[in-house]
């Protein structure tokens, strides 16, 4: 049996990202900034990554759905970033965009970001629906929209794992 150090050491070194917001608000101009898919970029590109895709789409289930579609078969994305949309809130609907598409699930991802939330935000964790799953053979995370989830979500789980992840997905 592999041990995780050797799981990681076999997976790929470099990976390509989409970056996927979902801003109604954005792209109706009420943010002079994608402040969170700077932050993504800049995190993803640090690690040595590429990015193949980098869209801001409304916040709409069909919409959010092409654009994850779009990014794995055209885009041929290792890892899709949607963030933005996993509140409560009527125009959250990153969760029900993405989860029916999901083959597997990765729980983990949502309790640990839930977990890492709550020791630096307190009982505000408990209103993001944060997710992750395998589709086609690529890792799709769904965050929130917060530049400061962003940078935890990317440096605490996301970066740390993706090639791991990614390895594993591909399997056949």
């Amino acid at each position: 049996m592999k041990s995780s150090e050797q799981h990681k050491a076999e997976a790929p070194k470099t990976l390509s990202f989409a970056i996927i917001v979902t801003s109604s608000k954005l792209l109706e101009g009420k943010y002079p900034q994608d402040l969170s898919g700077d932050i993504a970029e800049s995190l993803i590109r640090g690690k040595g990554h590429t990015i193949v895709l980098r869209v801001v789409v409304p916040n709409d289930v069909k919409a959010i759905r092409a654009a994850v579609k779009k990014a794995i078969s055209e885009h041929r994305a290792d890892i899709v970033l949607v963030t933005g949309g996993t509140g409560i809130s009527p125009r959250d609907v990153s969760i029900e965009a993405v989860t029916p598409l999901l083959e597997k699930t990765l729980p983990g991802f949502g309790e640990l970001f839930r977990f890492l939330t709550f020791r630096r935000e307190g009982s505000i964790a408990v209103v993001t629906r944060a997710t992750a799953g395998i589709y086609k053979g690529s890792a799709i995370f769904v965050t929130p929209g917060s530049p400061s989830a962003v940078q935890l979500a990317l440096e605490q789980l996301i970066l740390p794992e993706a090639p791991h992840i990614v390895k594993h997905a591909r399997e056949g």
